[in-house]
């Protein structure tokens, strides 16, 4: 009896994040009750209280969700075959490549992880800036080990690096507002040119 109760609430938490990524992603997060919301995931609002709290918890685990696939890709990136090899220039690129493409194959994803996310609230706000500090932690590392081999300036990384993740999600969120798509390919190569620039590496190569 377990297994079966396990397995409607695992139901109902996916069908509330599939209609929550289609409403927030195309209608948007300020336009959606909580009542649409569980009309289109076809439960109950008490089932939504009970999984997420709120639509709120559900843009949460969302945002979660999505910046998780980009996260990995961009580590998945950072392990594959020669990169240790490649100038900075190219690893940025690489890693920005893997990173774009996980967060923006979808445009409700993208929109959900940069524009509805915005001002929702200070737990929201508090939610995004733990994605935020972990990016920055993983591309200090990558900046640290960039001046070791004498590829970008020495000075403090960190508060670089932190400066570097809160404009490009500002860029991301720019991309996802914008009536014609840019090609990943476009946007990937912004991100790392920006990257470079501001770890004073030298400039982008293909």
């Amino acid at each position: 009896m377990t297994g079966v109760v396990d397995g409607a609430r695992a139901r109902a938490r996916t069908q509330l994040l599939d209609a929550g990524l289609e409403l927030f992603g195309v209608y948007g997060y300020a336009q959606t009750s909580e009542h649409a919301l569980c009309d289109m995931a076809g439960v109950p609002e008490e089932v939504l209280w009970e999984e997420f709290g709120s639509r709120e918890g559900v843009l949460m685990e969302l945002h979660n969700r999505i910046t998780t696939s980009g996260l990995r890709a961009a580590e998945a990136a950072l392990l594959s075959e020669g990169m240790d090899d490649c100038p900075m220039a190219q690893r940025f690129r690489r890693l920005f490549d893997a990173y774009v493409w996980a967060v923006t194959r979808d445009l409700r994803e993208a929109r959900v992880t940069f524009v509805e996310v915005l001002g929702v609230s200070p737990a929201v706000d508090a939610h995004c800036k733990r994605w935020r500090d972990l990016w920055a932690d993983f591309l200090t590392g990558e900046a640290e080990r960039a001046a070791v081999r004498g590829e970008a300036e020495e000075r403090d990384h960190r508060v670089v690096v932190m400066v570097m993740v809160g404009t490009v999600h500002e860029l991301m969120a720019h991309h996802a507002r914008r009536p014609r798509r840019a090609k990943p390919d476009e946007v990937s190569e912004e991100l790392t040119r920006l990257g470079l620039e501001m770890l004073g590496a030298g400039p982008a190569q293909s």
